[in-house]
């Protein structure tokens, strides 16, 4: 029997003591509920269908008091807020006698159930005896999920990452929006997006507050509403209706029309009509209003406002203007700080109930300088990374930890109140699902506690709790993969040379550094780590779609090595070239079309799939 200090546990705890001996499984042992039973009635019962499913052992629930019951052998769970423990925390006592949680509330007693389901999965018959002490560095840990940029996940998918993530400590979700919300008023914005509906928003609330998970309201308010201004019923309203000109990290691409005019009070009116049908879905006291990114705000109508009172002063007067909106909703701003983090100025005239966002998705995100100076200001702040999976193919894995710490490591550094792990959809939103595993643990577990999962890779944890894979592939394989773009070469911002491969036109110049050497390392490479796919056990309902995906995403950089190394070598025009790429490419994408639907709903699909079919018309000459 392993020691109680040598289980794999995501997160890992504050505080692990080993003891001796240990708690034998049996049959018949009683679960007692000593406190408030509605709270910890469907907490326990959780625990009784785990030790069921794990050990096949049926255990009997019931509410007492110690004094007055026959204990021994019994799983107690307590709530007892004289007791000191922290908020969302607990102390787990295993023995020979039985095991003794107890919590201040019922959140920590379901983490610290869920860290009882997490033992029974690595141990059989008997629990190691110890003690665990364990309580969160911060209040809010959150996940936030692009259903904006093309991909729109299924119900079924939302609930099960749901369980996956109360299970390991996560109590805060968002879901971004800027058009994929139902509103029965505006039917042409999300008429091809399969979005989510009044009933699903209704639904997932509710699965959420059973596991302790707050759903916040998302919907961005400002910059980001193309899917809306390109449309001639709403175009009145933007700021640039013709659309502008965007250069940034390097690359100058014409933009549509992008944000709303905020020197038109009709923009918050606007506003203030999608919040009065939205915010009611959700039991959330929270809600993000976005407004990032608003790069064409001075460069169309509000020119005159801008040059009279600064961009800063008009960017912030538009969001004062929607912060009174969501006070008369009876709910906190959050909104994202790229934009007042400009004008450092105005910082101090934000209003004490509203709550930056600080994002930053590099490894060397300034989280220090900024957190520093939304702390000077007494500004609640969250700190907001990002799981590195977007604008690549299989992950960022070294630049999402570094990301990832940075954040959490500044973060209690200055004082701020929660973490936003982020997950984006740029650019058709092509990589699968379990390539933001990784980023998906660390974000939960270094929030939780920095100190003792600081220096975790997570590979272990992945096994265990994420793929379920008894033959202890696929963690090594997800982070693996989630670097082996290095070896291709330097990237640009943001992304990886690969994705770059598939998606420029062959015109583009490679980056410095990209070679027919340094790509076939990476093709030796890639292959190399998808060798060992097919030995993975996955415990999981989805585990087929799971390997498919990483064969698919292991295929597709693949094709990007090849196509790289015949532009290098000049060949990217030949017939015979042209005949073999897009071969490989149609297996691709069908294979891309049905993994998509098997998590995912198909609004979005023909916009992800462009991707590809634009590699496939320049094979056939067309482009």
């Amino acid at each position: 029997m392993a020691s109680i200090e040598d289980l794999i546990l995501l997160p890992k705890p504050r505080s692990v003591v080993a003891g001796s001996g240990t708690y034998r499984l049996t049959g018949g042992s009683k679960i007692i509920c000593q406190g408030d039973p509605g709270s910890l009635f469907p907490v326990a019962r959780r625990l009784q269908r785990t030790v069921w499913e794990n050990q096949r052992i049926g255990w009997v629930l019931r509410a007492g008091n110690p004094e007055n019951d026959n204990s021994r052998g019994a799983t107690k769970i307590t709530l007892a807020p004289d007791q000191g423990i922290p908020a969302q925390g607990y102390r787990l006592r295993i023995a020979e006698e039985g095991i003794d949680l107890v919590t201040d509330d019922a959140a920590g007693a379901f983490y610290g159930v869920m860290t009882l389901v997490q033992m029974l999965r690595q141990c059989e018959g008997a629990l190691p005896a110890g003690e665990i002490e364990d309580s969160p560095d911060f209040p809010s840990r959150g996940v936030m999920l692009d259903i904006s940029r093309s991909k729109v996940p299924t119900l079924e998918t939302l609930f099960d990452l749901v369980d996956m993530f109360s299970g390991w400590k996560i109590n805060h979700l968002q879901l971004y929006t800027e058009h994929t919300f139902a509103y029965e008023n505006h039917r042409e914005v999300w008429a091809q997006a399969s979005p989510m509906t009044g009933e699903d928003i209704l639904r997932l609330d509710a699965y959420c507050r059973e596991r302790f998970i707050e759903l916040v309201p998302n919907q961005n308010s400002f910059g980001h509403m193309h899917h809306w201004l390109e449309l001639p019923r709403y175009n009145h309203l933007a700021e640039c209706p013709e659309g502008f000109e965007l250069s940034l990290h390097g690359h100058t691409r014409q933009m549509p029309p992008f944000s709303l005019n905020p020197s038109d009070p009709q923009s918050v009116e606007f506003m203030g009509g999608l919040f009065s049908e939205l915010l009611p879905h959700f039991s959330s006291g929270k809600f993000n209003v976005g407004c990032d990114e608003t790069w064409d705000v001075g460069r169309g109508r509000s020119a005159g406002a801008v040059e009279e009172k600064g961009a800063g002063r008009v960017y912030l007067d538009y969001v004062l203007g929607i912060h009174e909106l969501v006070k008369r909703h009876r709910r906190t701003m959050h909104f994202w700080g790229d934009i007042i983090i400009q004008h450092p100025e105005l910082v101090p005239e934000l209003p004490s109930d509203a709550v930056v966002l600080e994002w930053g998705y590099e490894a060397d995100h300034p989280f220090d300088e900024h957190g520093a100076e939304f702390a000077r200001s007494g500004i609640p702040f969250f700190v907001c990374p990002g799981t590195s999976s977007w604008n690549t193919i299989a992950g960022r894995t070294s630049n999402c930890l570094g990301n990832i710490r940075n954040a959490t490591e500044n973060g209690l550094r200055h004082g701020a109140s929660g973490v936003l792990n982020t997950d984006w959809g740029d650019n058709g939103h092509t990589q699968y699902l379990p390539v933001s595993y990784l980023g998906f643990a660390a974000g939960a577990a270094l929030p939780w506690c920095y100190e003792t999962n600081r220096d975790e890779d997570f590979i272990p944890a992945l096994d265990l709790h994420a793929f379920h894979d008894e033959a202890r592939v696929m963690g090594r394989l997800c982070h693996d993969l989630g670097n082996a773009h290095e070896k291709a070469g330097p990237g640009p911002h943001n992304s990886t040379v690969l994705f770059n491969l598939l998606t420029q036109a062959p015109g583009h110049a490679l980056p410095d550094g990209v070679t027919v050497e340094s790509l076939r390392e990476a093709g030796e490479h890639i292959t190399s780590i998808i060798e060992p796919l097919e030995g993975a056990r996955m415990d999981t309902d989805d585990a087929g779609i799971t390997s498919d995906e990483f064969a698919n995403a292991a295929r597709i950089m693949l094709h990007a090595c090849e196509r790289g190394t015949a532009m290098l070598e000049g060949t990217i025009d030949s017939a015979e070239k042209r005949y073999e790429l897009a071969s490989g490419m149609r297996t691709i994408l069908g294979e891309h079309r049905r993994l998509w639907n098997a998590r995912n709903r198909v609004g979005g699909l023909q916009d992800s799939e462009s991707v590809f079919e634009k590699r496939l018309q320049e094979y056939a000459g067309g482009a």
